[in-house]
């Protein structure tokens, strides 16, 4: 309850007192009951039997195949599934709907109008939470917390940290040669992103972002598809600078996560200390190998057509083919070793994508079953999610139905380990959103 609320329970109180005022009535019991719903626990491939859940002061308080006594709202589930909210373990929430040059150029202002916008549509498709790998998304994650706005909770890395040349570094030639200690582009400014180059720059640049409350540390160890001078091939940070890092982050008590597509990005982020892998898509068999060996994450996007390059020139186009054609080795790598595998999306610069955002966590069915599709987006993201320690924005279980873990369901209409499908159209589909016990969206109640 906050202070404002106690301070006019204390007056309705004090005027009951003093002036013979009725008191107000009491608050109404925040609990929500599901009754008679079949439950995906985020773990295992079958459902339970018929059952209820309790959900009060934001967690999930008791499940029972008994009748459960409640006061508050009760939603009667008709024998509808209800499941643990998605998590998209690769995410930009501030770079979704603007253009590559709005995102570094244009109004700060609205550019986070945009992106609250957008916050809300994603927690509106089911996604309660989301691992944000790059932009400034502090202001926002703050705002949602606040319930200022909707949306998915934010697992914030802050500014990618690139080298000059490199993934992320979105500067105009004009704006060369960098001068070290000078002034900062527009793109740092903004904190979409740092250059830097050298061990000390990294450990700066690092630490800012965990200053301003980065739940992990992005860096970019190779090249990438939207970076204009970034050609996809290349290894970029030396193993020294993204060791810094990893000091940085471990003194912080969490991890680094590096973008890395090819075997050096890979095994050079490996052997500094790196914990998540991002993409991986033209990784080899001895890389795979090394991860499943030192217990690296692989944190990868089933991009299996164009549709991602919409916006961009023809030499990105060019790259994010390599990058598909690389997709169905990167799964079978992940599979045939076993690797701790999660799933996001990544979707840049395009509003239409992201309103595809549940057909991609469908289209893992290319590779795994529907259970172990939707494990990836709830239960094992969470793991992922818990890596960063004592920096983790919301202590608790997420990614499960379970007594005691964190209350964000997804009442879905129909059976999802049957027909993954419908995580595709959730308009339609999920009846009722509801994220740290609150409900934000149940069609039930019409």
């Amino acid at each position: 309850m906050s202070g404002l609320w106690r301070r006019g329970g204390l007056t309705a109180l004090l005027a009951a007192i003093l002036f013979g005022a009725s008191p107000a009535p009491a608050q109404q019991d925040n609990a929500v009951l599901f009754r008679n719903v079949k439950i995906f626990d985020g773990r295992n491939a079958t459902l339970s039997v018929p059952s209820n859940v309790l959900v009060r002061d934001g967690k999930i308080a008791k499940i029972s195949t008994e009748e459960i006594a409640a006061t508050g709202q009760v939603i009667d589930g008709g024998g509808r599934v209800l499941m643990p909210g998605l998590i998209d373990a690769h995410w930009h929430a501030m770079l979704v709907r603007p253009t590559p040059m709005a995102a570094v150029a244009g109004d700060i202002g609205y550019n986070n109008l945009l992106a609250a916008s957008e916050a809300t549509a994603t927690l509106m498709r089911g996604f309660t939470t989301i691992r944000d790998m790059g932009g400034p998304t502090f202001g926002l994650k703050q705002a949602i917390d606040e319930d200022l706005v909707a949306g998915p909770r934010i697992y914030p890395s802050g500014a990618i940290i690139t080298i000059t040349g490199g993934h992320g570094d979105f500067r105009q030639l004009s704006d060369l040669p960098r001068t070290i200690g000078g002034m900062l582009s527009r793109m740092e400014r903004i904190g979409g992103s740092m250059v830097a180059d050298s061990p000390d720059e990294v450990r700066v640049r690092a630490r800012e972002q965990l200053m301003q409350g980065a739940s992990q540390v992005k860096l970019t160890a190779g090249g990438g598809v939207a970076s204009p001078f970034s050609p996809l091939d290349v290894s970029t940070f030396t193993e020294p600078e993204l060791r810094a890092a990893v000091e940085a982050a471990e003194n912080w008590g969490t991890y680094v996560a590096t973008h890395a597509y090819t075997p050096v990005a890979i095994q050079r982020s490996i052997a500094a200390g790196v914990k998540c892998i991002e993409h991986g898509h033209l990784m080899d068999e001895a890389s795979a190998k090394l991860m499943a060996e030192k217990g690296i994450w692989l944190s990868t996007q089933p991009f299996l057509d164009m549709s991602m390059g919409a916006g961009l020139g023809p030499a990105e186009q060019d790259k994010l083919r390599q990058v598909v054609a690389g997709t169905d080795r990167v799964y079978a790598l992940a599979k045939k070793y076993h690797l701790k595998t999660a799933f996001g999306t990544d979707v840049l610069f395009s509003q239409a994508l992201a309103e595809k955002q549940g057909s991609m966590l469908a289209a893992l069915t290319r590779w795994y079953t529907p259970a172990e599709a939707l494990a990836m987006a709830t239960s094992t993201n969470a793991e992922l999610l818990s890596l960063s320690g004592l920096r983790n924005p919301y202590p608790g279980k997420l990614g499960v139905v379970e007594e005691g873990a964190l209350a964000d369901l997804l009442l879905v209409d129909g059976n999802p380990l049957d027909n993954i499908t419908l995580v595709a159209d959730p308009a339609k589909n999920f009846v009722v959103i509801m994220k740290n016990g609150r409900i934000y969206k149940n069609i039930l109640a019409r």
